[in-house]
């Protein structure tokens, strides 16, 4: 009978244990990504008949790091922010830098070298940032390498309009400056 009656107070105190446990995660709060040390950022560009490009990124700090060629490793795929994958959605037909790209969904990732760099445009979407398949890409596209003017504290993404339907696609961190041009096709 004792028996029975600790394995009825034992299975009790698991069920409320198991219950608060579900109450807590109910009412928890989603989390606050801009409190992250790579806060998410957004780069947006729209053309003249409207049709947008948004790039979605978390932007990581130097924080005194050394970052070419050290935290962002040269030769090595780059996930191009931090945390989860950078996205890329695009309402219209492109052509970057000679590459068709159509309206669509995409994942970008950057292959860094020391005097040259890819821009990997990825049909996988969704992942974290680190889950890289190289049979889902659907091109790599050279980039022109430069240096900024000051050092870039925030890894950032932007857009450079060149009128209606022309744009470069810059990136810029330390002291590096990266572009490609982008085209809306008709």
């Amino acid at each position: 009978m004792m028996k029975r009656t600790v394995a009825l107070l034992s299975t009790m105190v698991f069920l409320l244990a198991l219950s608060a446990a579900a109450q807590q995660m109910q009412h928890k709060k989603p989390e606050d990504k801009s409190k992250r040390p790579s806060p998410p950022a957004t780069a947006e560009m729209a053309f003249a008949n409207g049709k947008k490009i948004t790039i979605d990124y978390s932007s990581p700090r130097m924080r005194g790091r050394k970052i070419m060629g050290g935290l962002v490793p040269y030769d090595k795929i780059w996930r191009t922010g931090a945390n989860e994958a950078t996205s890329f959605v695009t309402e219209a037909d492109l052509d970057v830098n000679g590459t068709k790209v159509p309206a669509g969904k995409y994942t970008l990732y950057t292959l860094p070298g020391a005097d040259a760099w890819k821009l990997i445009i990825n049909k996988q979407t969704g992942q974290w940032g680190l889950t890289y398949h190289e049979d889902q890409d659907l091109a790599r596209i050279d980039m022109k390498l430069g240096k900024t003017k000051a050092p870039v504290e925030d890894f950032t993404i932007s857009f450079v309009k060149h009128g209606p339907k022309a744009a470069d696609l810059v990136m810029e961190w330390e002291n590096t400056r990266l572009s490609v041009p982008i085209k809306e096709e008709k």
